[in-house]
């Protein structure tokens, strides 16, 4: 079972677009995919007609339990979605909560990777939907997670937030047995503006190595796919933004598969 992450502590850079085309294109490959919504204002949650005011049975429950959760316990978490092969955990608003409820609480940043032990057999990928916001949720899914995907909007303020983020990064390596992969991903890239263009290139010059060489370009289709709660490679499979989401996860897959085989050499 491979964990993903998908976060930046900048709102409205992609995070839930991102973790809903990964999973619907994982999902319609034949992997056994799950979601979960890791951030109190519940945009993954909604996306597939939840209410995260109202959803009882939620990622609250992995850090409201003293113990880890049984097996039976979180499958009971995890609700159905539009695509079959995608189940979700979805989020309660009680999760903006946890903050201060965890503080000084020992194990605090490694719940949710306990808690994933229980589907080790069940899932071939688990994709994290991270709040964006550096907390107990996000070091959380930073300690859980193989592989963080860093969507980052090709505009400047986007920009100064991933630095935010690489300070993050570079703080959790140090407490990590093996290192983070990361793949941060341009999002929203406009190629006919010049704020685009110049924030991709400013990407490129300064991540050369963690960024994916592509970019995920501004498409009206994903908004469409979201307002009807379907993932956007079964709303719009030819939309712009697909064609270069299924190249990211080739991209990712790959990465993966070499990962794999440095370990066993």
């Amino acid at each position: 079972m491979r964990v993903w992450a998908v976060a930046n502590q900048k709102g409205g850079v992609g995070k839930t677009t991102t973790t809903v085309t990964l999973a619907g294109l994982l999902a319609e490959q034949g992997q056994r995919v799950l979601m979960v919504d890791l951030d109190p204002h519940g945009s993954l949650t909604s996306y597939f007609g939840y209410d995260p005011d109202t959803v009882t049975q939620s990622s609250y429950q992995i850090f409201q339990a003293e113990e880890a959760l049984q097996p039976q316990q979180m499958q009971a978490l995890v609700a159905g979605t539009s695509l079959p092969g995608l189940g979700l955990i979805p989020t309660s608003a009680a999760l903006a909560t946890v903050e201060r409820q965890m503080t000084g609480k020992d194990g605090m940043g490694l719940r949710v990777a306990r808690a994933l032990t229980a589907f080790k057999d069940e899932y071939d990928y688990v994709l994290l939907d991270c709040p964006p916001v550096l907390g107990v949720l996000m070091i959380n899914a930073l300690a859980a997670c193989e592989r963080l995907v860093c969507p980052v909007q090709t505009e400047f303020l986007a920009l100064k937030g991933l630095e935010r983020m690489t300070r993050t990064l570079q703080m959790v390596q140090k407490a990590r047995p093996r290192d983070l992969a990361v793949t941060i991903v341009p999002t929203m890239f406009d190629r006919r503006t010049q704020a685009s263009v110049s924030s991709l290139n400013s990407l490129r010059k300064y991540y050369p190595t963690q960024l994916w060489r592509s970019a995920i370009p501004v498409d009206t289709r994903l908004r469409d796919a979201s307002k009807r709660g379907l993932v956007p490679s079964a709303y719009a499979p030819d939309s712009r933004a697909v064609r270069a989401y299924r190249q990211l996860l080739a991209q990712l897959v790959q990465d993966e598969k070499a990962a794999d085989t440095q370990l066993l050499a």
